[in-house]
């Protein structure tokens, strides 16, 4: 990761979005030395999110908790990692 003073990123911004979107590079944007903001791709956020929603997924299967069902992002991101062989108990239907 790489980090950039919000000061000095306005003359830069430009070529930090290209290198967050097409690089896959997060940049820290710091503020008096603090991280204030990331620039991160969207493609990395969208991994991010259905990683989490996968894992949240799971807990609430391993806690038992069967009230709902997962969306169909969360299942098209099982299915690209393998998942389908961990849980084969989703069903079609709302409640199991």
């Amino acid at each position: 990761m790489s980090n950039i003073a919000i000061s000095a990123a306005g003359s830069q911004l430009g070529a930090l979005v290209r290198r967050a979107a097409h690089g896959r590079e997060t940049i820290a944007l710091t503020d008096h030395g603090h991280v204030a903001a990331l620039l991160v791709s969207p493609q990395l956020l969208e991994d991010l999110e259905d990683s989490l929603a996968i894992l949240q997924y799971e807990l609430r299967e391993a806690r038992g908790e069967r009230g709902g069902r997962a969306s169909m992002a969360v299942v098209r991101a099982m299915l690209e990692a393998g998942g389908d062989e961990r849980d084969t108990s989703l069903s079609s239907s709302p409640t199991r």
